[in-house]
């Protein structure tokens, strides 16, 4: 394995833990489709912030998306109880509404520039090893998404650690949580801004394809088999790490997009641990 070879496995993993802290309350919860709805939602947020500061650095477009994030949730949230529609036609309406705003923006106002439809949906992380930080000295210190989707994970976990009961009390219990104080709509709203924050990052990289199967699978996977949070975090973490070495492995040996073979593996996997499931209830 080469050097530019480890980068991009360090990176895929790094953005699918990120992928899996908060995805996995989104499964426990029964969101996963929110997870979906944010991660093509928050294309308005990431252009308007590139039309207005034109850079696409991280601190203009992680608030831009943030904030369209948050807005995708209100939106559906106010459709499904105020307008009496069911959650999954007001997800499918709302994000697919803000999804092609996103995409107009981008055709009509982006023309110039290397953020386009394609970046957005399958990103390309073959190219991480050629984006380099570099010191005021002159110093290659590394790829520069693998620093920010470390300094994300770092942030995330960090917000685990303090949040944890919160999370954890207004997932499984939001009626005893609102009993001792807890807000849920506060934590609601949080985990919603750790999606919109995974998401971003992951865009330029993976493109948005493989961030919802990043959210979703390796979570759905580690939930046939562990009955306690803690353990379904850690499971759901390695298998977040097996599928980002293994899909990259397939599509070295395929010669096809790197995105897609880790979304193929993700699939797989969950197909065998189903199967295995079925095996040890049999």
């Amino acid at each position: 394995m080469t050097l530019n070879d480890f980068w991009i496995v360090l990176t895929a993993s790094l953005i699918s833990l990120c992928c899996v802290i908060p995805g996995t309350f989104l499964v426990l919860r029964r969101m996963a489709m929110f997870g979906d709805a944010i991660s093509h939602a928050v294309l308005p947020g990431l252009v308007i912030a590139y039309m207005i500061s034109g850079s696409r650095a991280s601190m203009y477009m992680l608030p831009g998306a943030a904030a369209s994030g948050l807005l995708v949730t209100f939106l559906i949230e106010w459709v499904n109880k105020r307008m009496r529609i069911q959650s999954d036609a007001a997800i499918g309406l709302i994000y697919t509404f803000l999804f092609a705003i996103g995409v107009i923006l981008v055709s009509a106002y982006t023309a110039q520039t290397d953020l386009d439809q394609d970046c957005v949906l399958y990103g390309e992380i073959a190219y991480v090893p050629f984006d380099l930080l570099i010191s005021d000295a002159g110093t290659s210190l590394g790829p520069r998404q693998v620093w920010i989707s470390g300094g994300l994970f770092v942030l995330l976990l960090l917000t685990l650690w303090i949040g944890y009961r919160a999370l954890y009390l207004t997932t499984f219990d939001s009626g005893y949580a609102i009993s001792i104080g807890i807000s849920v709509t506060f934590w609601h709203y949080l985990l919603m801004g750790m999606v919109s924050l995974s998401t971003v990052v992951s865009f330029e990289s993976v493109g948005a394809v493989l961030v919802i199967a990043l959210l979703v699978g390796p979570s759905a996977i580690a939930a046939l088999f562990a009955k306690r949070l803690p353990v379904l975090l850690l499971l759901a973490g390695g298998i977040g790490i097996i599928s980002c070495i293994g899909g990259y492995l397939l599509a070295a040996w395929w010669n096809a997009s790197i995105a897609g073979a880790i979304s193929m593996v993700i699939g797989i996997e969950f197909g065998l641990a189903i199967g295995v499931k079925k095996l040890l209830h049999a």
